[in-house]
């Protein structure tokens, strides 16, 4: 068995800059039977409201993101006051679809950032995660009861707990897996051009 695992978050800027780069890679082993999943990282959990240094020390990234991915970033409403980065209920979200429609994982959190980051707003909200994985294609009143129950908050733990035991502490992440042997791809953003020749030498070696 072989697939291409990414491990990101979609509240971690340098992900949302990955996005299009995740979505040509997904296409490029799809293009030789090599299938894609999705794992949610937990890049911060729970936590207090940003403070302005906090905040101000975030959009300095949002805005190196965007100079080096083109990524569109919304930065003069992002985040007000009050607001507590945590990202497990987006991650959630995502685990939630990939229970309910695993094809549809991509697009959910394709408009979860843009939500985020285009749009300014609060993906922490159970109602905008319901908004955007709707408009993704999975029904919002499936998607609640799915996202509230203790089989999805113990399945997005469990994605946590794998990404902390392969030691991944940086996102986005891309792995290749096959015969339940992992390689690493890239820890951390790269361009589609750099990765694309390295994904066609493993994806060579397996067909030989």
């Amino acid at each position: 068995m072989a697939r291409l695992i990414y491990v990101m978050d979609p509240m971690c800027s340098w992900c949302w800059g990955f996005s299009p780069v995740a979505a040509r890679l997904a296409e490029q082993a799809a293009a030789s039977g090599v299938s894609s999943e999705w794992r949610v990282g937990g890049l911060r959990r729970g936590g207090a409201a940003l403070d302005p240094a906090k905040r101000a020390y975030i959009l300095e990234h949002w805005q190196a993101v965007a100079q080096t991915s083109g990524q569109p970033f919304r930065r003069e409403e992002a985040m007000p006051s009050g607001f507590v980065y945590d990202t497990e209920p987006a991650c959630r979200a995502l685990v939630a679809v990939r229970q309910l429609a695993p094809e549809l994982v991509p697009a959910a959190a394709h408009n979860i950032q843009q939500a985020f980051y285009a749009q300014g707003q609060d993906v922490t909200r159970a109602n905008v995660l319901a908004a955007c994985v709707e408009a993704a294609g999975v029904p919002a009143i499936e998607f609640v009861d799915v996202f509230d129950s203790t089989t999805c908050r113990a399945a997005t733990e469990a994605d946590f707990a794998w990404v902390e035991r392969l030691g991944i502490s940086g996102f986005p992440t891309v792995l290749l897996e096959h015969n339940d042997q992992l390689a690493l791809l890239t820890n951390g953003y790269r361009a589609f051009d750099e990765l694309s020749p390295l994904l066609a030498r493993w994806l060579q070696q397996l067909a030989t």
